[in-house]
Protein backbone atom coordinates (compact mmCIF):
# COMPACT_ATOMS: atom_id res chain seq x y z
CA UNK A 1 0.00 0.00 0.00
CA UNK A 2 2.83 2.35 0.78
CA UNK A 3 4.24 1.38 -2.53
CA UNK A 4 1.13 2.51 -4.39
CA UNK A 5 1.08 5.83 -2.60
CA UNK A 6 4.73 6.41 -3.47
CA UNK A 7 4.03 5.44 -7.11
CA UNK A 8 1.16 7.93 -7.34
CA UNK A 9 3.39 10.68 -6.00
CA UNK A 10 6.11 9.97 -8.54
CA UNK A 11 3.67 10.24 -11.38
CA UNK A 12 2.35 13.51 -10.01
CA UNK A 13 5.65 15.14 -10.46
CA UNK A 14 7.66 13.79 -7.67
CA UNK A 15 6.14 16.04 -5.10
CA UNK A 16 5.16 14.45 -1.81
CA UNK A 17 1.68 15.64 -0.63
CA UNK A 18 1.22 16.79 2.94
CA UNK A 19 -2.03 17.20 4.79
CA UNK A 20 -1.53 20.97 4.88
CA UNK A 21 -1.23 21.40 1.15
CA UNK A 22 -4.01 23.40 -0.52
CA UNK A 23 -5.55 21.91 -3.62
CA UNK A 24 -7.98 24.28 -5.39
CA UNK A 25 -9.77 21.56 -7.39
CA UNK A 26 -10.60 19.59 -4.29
CA UNK A 27 -11.88 22.72 -2.54
CA UNK A 28 -14.21 23.59 -5.43
CA UNK A 29 -15.56 20.07 -5.70
CA UNK A 30 -16.04 19.91 -1.92
CA UNK A 31 -17.96 23.19 -1.94
CA UNK A 32 -20.12 22.08 -4.90
CA UNK A 33 -20.95 18.75 -3.31
CA UNK A 34 -21.69 20.52 0.02
CA UNK A 35 -24.04 23.01 -1.68
CA UNK A 36 -25.83 20.19 -3.59
CA UNK A 37 -26.22 18.16 -0.43
CA UNK A 38 -27.37 21.25 1.47
CA UNK A 39 -29.99 22.01 -1.22
CA UNK A 40 -31.20 18.40 -1.21
CA UNK A 41 -31.41 18.33 2.57
CA UNK A 42 -33.09 21.76 2.58
CA UNK A 43 -35.60 20.66 -0.01
CA UNK A 44 -36.23 17.07 1.13
CA UNK A 45 -34.98 16.61 4.69
CA UNK A 46 -35.68 19.92 6.40
CA UNK A 47 -39.50 19.96 5.87
CA UNK A 48 -39.90 16.42 7.20
CA UNK A 49 -37.48 17.18 10.05
CA UNK A 50 -39.40 20.38 10.81
CA UNK A 51 -42.72 18.48 10.60
CA UNK A 52 -41.43 15.86 13.08
CA UNK A 53 -40.20 18.55 15.48
CA UNK A 54 -43.53 20.42 15.25
CA UNK A 55 -45.46 17.17 15.77
CA UNK A 56 -43.33 16.38 18.80
CA UNK A 57 -43.83 19.91 20.11
CA UNK A 58 -47.63 19.54 19.70
CA UNK A 59 -47.56 16.16 21.46
CA UNK A 60 -45.51 17.57 24.33
CA UNK A 61 -47.83 20.59 24.55
CA UNK A 62 -50.88 18.30 24.58
CA UNK A 63 -49.28 16.13 27.27
CA UNK A 64 -48.54 19.26 29.33
CA UNK A 65 -52.15 20.44 28.94
CA UNK A 66 -53.43 16.98 29.86
CA UNK A 67 -51.13 16.93 32.87
CA UNK A 68 -52.38 20.38 33.94
CA UNK A 69 -55.99 19.22 33.52
CA UNK A 70 -55.28 16.05 35.47
CA UNK A 71 -53.54 18.08 38.18
CA UNK A 72 -56.47 20.51 38.37
CA UNK A 73 -58.92 17.59 38.54
CA UNK A 74 -56.80 15.93 41.23
CA UNK A 75 -56.75 19.19 43.21
CA UNK A 76 -60.53 19.53 42.83
CA UNK A 77 -61.05 15.94 43.91
CA UNK A 78 -58.68 16.44 46.83
CA UNK A 79 -60.59 19.52 47.98
CA UNK A 80 -63.88 17.69 47.55
CA UNK A 81 -62.49 14.74 49.50
CA UNK A 82 -61.31 17.06 52.27
CA UNK A 83 -64.77 18.66 52.41
CA UNK A 84 -66.41 15.24 52.59
CA UNK A 85 -64.07 14.17 55.38
CA UNK A 86 -64.80 17.39 57.28
CA UNK A 87 -68.54 16.91 56.76
CA UNK A 88 -68.27 13.29 57.91
CA UNK A 89 -66.36 14.38 61.01
CA UNK A 90 -68.95 17.04 61.78
CA UNK A 91 -71.74 14.53 61.26
CA UNK A 92 -69.99 12.03 63.51
CA UNK A 93 -69.59 14.71 66.19
CA UNK A 94 -73.28 15.58 65.88
CA UNK A 95 -74.25 11.92 66.11
CA UNK A 96 -72.06 11.50 69.20
CA UNK A 97 -73.54 14.61 70.78
CA UNK A 98 -77.08 13.41 70.03
CA UNK A 99 -76.24 9.96 71.37
CA UNK A 100 -74.85 11.50 74.57
CA UNK A 101 -77.96 13.65 74.92
CA UNK A 102 -80.27 10.71 74.28
CA UNK A 103 -78.33 8.49 76.67
CA UNK A 104 -78.40 11.23 79.34
CA UNK A 105 -82.17 11.63 78.90
CA UNK A 106 -82.63 7.86 78.96
CA UNK A 107 -80.52 7.66 82.10
CA UNK A 108 -82.57 10.39 83.75
CA UNK A 109 -85.79 8.67 82.66
CA UNK A 110 -84.60 5.34 84.04
CA UNK A 111 -83.51 6.97 87.29
CA UNK A 112 -86.87 8.72 87.64
CA UNK A 113 -88.68 5.48 86.88
CA UNK A 114 -86.50 3.62 89.41
CA UNK A 115 -87.26 6.32 92.02
CA UNK A 116 -90.97 6.04 91.29
CA UNK A 117 -90.82 2.25 91.58
CA UNK A 118 -88.82 2.58 94.79
CA UNK A 119 -91.32 5.04 96.22
CA UNK A 120 -94.26 2.85 95.14
CA UNK A 121 -92.59 -0.21 96.64
CA UNK A 122 -91.82 1.69 99.83
CA UNK A 123 -95.40 2.97 100.08
CA UNK A 124 -96.77 -0.51 99.43
CA UNK A 125 -94.42 -1.93 102.08
CA UNK A 126 -95.57 0.75 104.54
CA UNK A 127 -99.20 -0.02 103.76
CA UNK A 128 -98.51 -3.73 104.18
CA UNK A 129 -96.74 -3.04 107.46
CA UNK A 130 -99.61 -0.84 108.64
CA UNK A 131 -102.15 -3.50 107.60
CA UNK A 132 -100.16 -6.20 109.40
CA UNK A 133 -99.84 -3.93 112.41
CA UNK A 134 -103.61 -3.32 112.41
CA UNK A 135 -104.20 -7.07 112.09
CA UNK A 136 -101.79 -7.74 114.93
CA UNK A 137 -103.46 -5.09 117.11
CA UNK A 138 -106.88 -6.51 116.26
CA UNK A 139 -105.63 -10.02 117.06
CA UNK A 140 -104.13 -8.76 120.33
CA UNK A 141 -107.38 -7.05 121.22
CA UNK A 142 -109.32 -10.22 120.54
CA UNK A 143 -106.85 -12.15 122.61
CA UNK A 144 -107.07 -9.51 125.34
CA UNK A 145 -110.87 -9.70 125.20
CA UNK A 146 -110.72 -13.46 125.44
CA UNK A 147 -108.23 -13.30 128.31
CA UNK A 148 -110.24 -10.58 130.04
CA UNK A 149 -113.45 -12.58 129.74
CA UNK A 150 -111.72 -15.70 130.96
CA UNK A 151 -110.22 -13.81 133.85
CA UNK A 152 -113.49 -12.08 134.70
CA UNK A 153 -115.39 -15.35 134.45
CA UNK A 154 -113.08 -16.97 136.89
CA UNK A 155 -113.08 -13.99 139.16
CA UNK A 156 -116.82 -13.68 139.27
CA UNK A 157 -117.33 -17.30 138.60
CA UNK A 158 -120.49 -16.47 137.02
CA UNK A 159 -121.60 -17.55 133.66
CA UNK A 160 -122.02 -14.28 131.82
CA UNK A 161 -123.28 -13.86 128.29
CA UNK A 162 -120.07 -14.10 126.27
CA UNK A 163 -121.30 -12.07 123.29
CA UNK A 164 -122.37 -9.10 125.41
CA UNK A 165 -119.11 -9.28 127.35
CA UNK A 166 -117.06 -9.34 124.18
CA UNK A 167 -118.84 -6.30 122.82
CA UNK A 168 -118.31 -4.47 126.10
CA UNK A 169 -114.58 -5.30 126.24
CA UNK A 170 -114.12 -4.48 122.55
CA UNK A 171 -115.70 -1.07 123.01
CA UNK A 172 -113.52 -0.48 126.05
CA UNK A 173 -110.36 -1.44 124.15
CA UNK A 174 -111.34 0.73 121.18
CA UNK A 175 -111.85 3.67 123.48
CA UNK A 176 -108.37 3.00 124.88
CA UNK A 177 -106.95 2.81 121.33
CA UNK A 178 -108.55 6.14 120.45
CA UNK A 179 -107.21 7.74 123.58
CA UNK A 180 -103.68 6.53 122.69
CA UNK A 181 -103.96 7.87 119.15
CA UNK A 182 -105.02 11.29 120.44
CA UNK A 183 -101.83 11.46 122.50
Amino acid sequence: MIGLLALAQEEAGGHVASPFDINGGVIIWTVVIFVILLALLWRLGYPSLLRMVEERERRIQKQLEDAEKANAEAQRLLEEHKKQIAAARNEAQEILAKAKTVSQKERETLLAKAREEYDALLNRARKDIDAEKDKAILALRREAVELSIAAASRVIEANLDTEANRRLVTEFLESLGKAEKKK
